[in-house]
């Protein structure tokens, strides 16, 4: 486990911004004078060249810091406000440029969990800011989400092992962005119906066919059956089972423009015996009946209305999602959900995207009881997101946030939660 107090970690992240600059006086200078900072692709610019130097000798960085300040206005179970973050530190190796196999990749993800959410305030089984409880909820400690090996075979196959995240799955044009840069609530980011067989971070293998753009367009993933976030994994390794996940993406022209539909399933071998904690769903820790297994199918689509010609990924369209899961282990038995999103209509000299969507999750019969013992009435949960992502620089991006949740649980009313989240990349 990688870990670093809370204090350091803030004074490693200044004494990199500041040493990042040739001279930092100048640099902090130009900044207020808005020379510098506000054209950058990111905040703590080349490096004196080092960064793109590194990028073409196969090392490249992606780091972002994300602050959310959200609150529950109206409804739910209390009202109050609260500050939190997350830190997503990728590290990219083409290590075919560094002396190894050609065709060979590594990817590091360091991340981390600060502040306080609003986790149990609304009533609703999702949190209204997914980053906020990865990688391991209420611990703002350093972890290792990520040691991954790719290789690829040909330009159309690559295999893949060592530790990952399961987050990047699930990926739809409009709704995802691990909840850093579209949706924000876990409803919207991936189908949660998957959230019981899929751990979050553990060890595993796989492989990836690529389609004619290369794209993804058929994967399957085998995993260790238990979270290990929190560790290197191997002692636990399939020692409870195997998580198996398979998704096919196609692609689409529907009116001439770009889409897609994708297909999926997940099996989990391992007993359930309770529900367990897991940082993307807020429900209680209680035991059910037994069950050996559990599985859960799903679907989504995205569907651009308006695409640039010369930038077919730039546009905005419709999407959705649904999905059916195994009721007798599973919580969530189905899953639905639509919206719009995508670039700004209305500003062409920005980065600003936009989405609007609705979920609807139907509670399992099976574990509903389980819950209605701890939390009392329980029924099916619903809610709508708006959000407007506002690209203040290209490294600063700031997104007000309004949701409207129909809690699962009966005795919360509905609760009006406003936010805003600042993403900065590094």
């Amino acid at each position: 486990m990688l870990s670093f107090p809370l204090q350091k970690r803030w004074v490693l992240l200044a004494a990199l911004v500041w040493m990042s600059h040739p001279h930092p006086r100048e640099f902090y200078a130009e900044c207020i004078q808005g020379k510098t900072c506000a054209s950058r692709e990111r905040l703590t610019g080349d490096w004196l060249g080092n960064r793109s130097w590194l990028e073409e000798h196969g090392i490249s960085f992606n780091l972002n810091v994300a602050n959310f300040y959200q609150g529950v206005a109206s409804g739910g179970l209390d009202q109050r406000f609260a500050y939190s973050g997350h830190g997503d530190y990728v590290t990219n190796f083409q290590l075919g440029k560094l002396g190894f196999n050609e065709g060979l990749f590594l990817k590091l993800r360091v991340e981390h969990r600060f502040g306080e959410n609003i986790d149990g305030t609304t009533g609703a089984f999702f949190p209204t800011a997914l980053p906020t409880d990865l990688p391991v909820a209420e611990n703002d400690q350093l972890f290792l989400t990520n040691v991954l090996f790719t290789q690829a075979l040909s330009e159309r196959f690559a295999i893949f092992f060592g530790k990952l995240d399961t987050l990047d799955g699930d990926p739809n044009a409009f709704a995802h962005g691990r909840g850093m840069s579209q949706f924000m609530n876990t409803a919207m980011v991936a189908n949660p119906i998957a959230l019981r067989t899929v751990p979050y971070a553990t060890l595993g293998c796989g492989f990836t066919i690529l389609g004619a753009e290369g794209e993804p367009l058929f994967s399957f993933t085998l995993l260790n059956a238990v979270d290990t976030a929190e560790t290197d994994g191997f002692s636990e390794l399939f020692a409870e089972g195997v998580a198996l996940a398979a998704e096919l993406r196609l692609p689409t022209r529907f009116f001439d423009l770009p889409g897609h539909q994708l297909f999926a399933g997940t099996w989990n071998s391992r007993e359930f015996v309770e529900l367990g904690q897991d940082p993307r769903i807020v429900l209680p820790n209680v035991p059910i009946n037994q069950v050996d297994s559990s599985w859960s199918l799903y679907w989504n689509f995205d569907q651009y209305l308006f695409s640039d010609s010369d930038n077919p990924k730039s546009g905005w369209g419709v999407f959705g999602r649904a999905g059916l899961a195994d009721a007798q282990s599973n919580p969530l038995e189905w899953f639905l959900s639509f919206g719009v999103g995508g670039n700004s209509p209305l500003v062409h000299s920005r980065d600003d995207t936009f989405g609007l969507g609705w979920f609807y999750s139907g509670t399992s019969d099976e574990i509903g009881p389980f819950l209605q013992a701890a939390l009392g009435p329980i029924g099916d949960g619903q809610g709508v997101e708006l959000f407007y992502n506002y690209a203040a620089t290209p490294w600063l991006h700031i997104t007000p946030d309004l949701q409207v949740l129909v809690p699962a649980q009966e005795n919360a009313e509905t609760a009006l939660v406003v936010g805003v989240r600042a993403v900065m990349a590094l």
